[in-house]
């Protein structure tokens, strides 16, 4: 699926079939709605989460980036893990990492998930059928959590990828990864980030051809803010 057809679907994405467009609108986070208390916002994912590569990493990865977007009425949290999966079957599951109980412990509000660049290592890949699965139960955790009012979880396709490195290649990435994110979440109704389009055309801003610097990491917190907050 090519950014332009993603674009197309994401737009379509809330109104597919009558039923839909009657119970899915894209959730928005309203501060009124939590009652004084700042608005918990949990960034879960891998490296490119985390800030890998990033300059001045602690002031620049995009969750920082994305809190001083935000605001003061917003906690946002770096609950990214460098090398994870989101494959329970990976050589480094997300589900198994400090990073995942803490993530489930700070009880978020908001939930912005970006993992899959990993799954494409043809190591960790068991196909479509296994990552949607994996992808769901995720899903699932964290709209279950006992917050209220009830978690807004958003998922990012993940940023492209400019050279295959370390086993993680565009192929997989673009036939496999980013059609089952599409995928499941129209069936769950999850809102999708495309910073996949966000940064395609971009090479400029990933030294490495897979983590973006802080210019990169900027262009994901815009997106995502807007997303969010539009």
């Amino acid at each position: 699926m090519n950014s332009l057809h993603r674009r197309r679907f994401l737009a379509l994405l809330p109104c597919l079939g009558l039923a839909a467009c009657a119970r899915f609108e894209p959730p928005h986070v309203h501060v009124e709605d939590y009652e004084g208390r700042k608005v918990r916002v949990a960034c879960v994912g891998d490296s490119i989460t985390f800030g890998a590569g990033v300059e001045e990493r602690d002031s620049n990865h995009y969750p920082a980036v994305l809190g001083k977007l935000l605001g003061p009425s917003f906690d946002v949290r770096n609950f990214g893990r460098s090398g994870a999966t989101l494959s329970r079957s990976g050589d480094l599951p997300y589900w198994t990492t400090d990073e995942f109980k803490a993530a489930t412990e700070f009880l978020p509000d908001v939930v912005v998930v970006k993992l899959g660049t990993n799954d494409t290592k043809p190591r960790n890949w068991k196909g479509k059928e296994a990552f949607a699965k994996d992808l769901e139960a995720l899903l699932d955790h964290f709209q279950r959590l006992p917050t209220k009012p009830r978690p807004k979880v958003w998922v990012c396709t993940p940023v492209p990828v400019f050279a295959t490195q370390w086993g993680i290649n565009s192929r997989t990435l673009d036939e496999g990864v980013i059609p089952v994110i599409m995928d499941a979440c129209q069936r769950r109704k999850v809102p999708v980030i495309d910073l996949n389009d966000a940064l395609t055309g971009r090479p400029e801003v990933f030294p490495d051809k897979i983590h973006p610097n802080a210019a990169g990491a900027r262009i994901m917190a815009q997106t995502v803010f807007q997303a969010i907050r539009p």
